[in-house]
C-alpha cells in the first residue's frame, strides 16, 4: 500500500517566533565516521597527543559536523521534510570537544511569503551553556502536495 510521506511545514504554516530544540552528544565513533567519509585527516580532530599541545588542549569536533546536525534539524524538523537550504552564515566562537553535548536552538526570524523563504536563526551551546555556533539559514520550506488528478495531463508519455 502506498503511504504518502510526511512533509514539513509549508510557508503558510510558519510564523516568526516558531522554535525547535534538540540535543546531540558527539562521541569518538561519530567523529571517526565523519573523518572516514570526508577523508579529513586534520590531527586537531582525533589525535589526542597533538591536540594536547595546542591551545585547545584536546580534540575538537569538526565544524562541518556541527553544521550537519543543524542542517538535519532544519530539514527534518523546522521547517522539516521538503525544505531546501539556500544559504547559511555560521560562526564558531568556541570549540566543541569530543564527548561534548551540542544543544541546538532554531528560531524562525522572518517569513517572506512572496519569495517562499524563511530566515532561521541558530544558536548552539555546549554542556556548560557556552555558545559554540551561531548564525542563520535562508530556507525554502516544503511546497504543499498537489493532488495526483491535478497532474493528469502531465504524464502522457507514461
Amino acid at each position: 500500500m502506498f503511504q504518502k510521506r510526511k512533509i514539513g511545514k509549508t510557508i503558510d504554516q510558519l510564523e516568526k517566533g516558531d522554535t525547535y530544540e534538540t540535543e546531540v552528544e558527539l562521541t569518538d565513533k561519530d567523529i571517526l565516521l565523519y573523518l572516514g567519509l570526508s577523508d579529513d585527516a586534520n590531527p586537531i580532530y582525533i589525535q589526542h597527543d597533538y591536540a594536547s599541545r595546542t591551545p585547545y588542549g584536546k580534540p575538537v569536533v569538526p565544524h562541518i559536523m556541527l553544521t550537519g546536525i543543524i542542517s538535519s534539524a532544519i530539514s527534518m524538523e523546522l521547517p522539516g521534510p521538503g525544505s531546501y537550504i539556500q544559504d547559511q552564515q555560521l560562526t564558531y566562537p568556541k570549540p566543541l570537544y569530543h564527548y561534548g553535548l551540542l544543544k541546538v536552538h532554531l528560531e524562525v526570524m522572518d517569513v517572506d511569503t512572496d519569495n517562499h523563504l524563511v530566515i532561521i536563526g541558530v544558536n548552539g551551546y555546549d554542556r556548560d551553556d557556552e555558545e559554540v555556533v551561531r548564525g542563520s539559514f535562508k530556507v525554502n520550506p516544503a511546497y504543499p502536495w498537489k493532488p495526483v488528478t491535478q497532474d493528469k495531463d502531465n504524464f502522457e508519455n507514461f
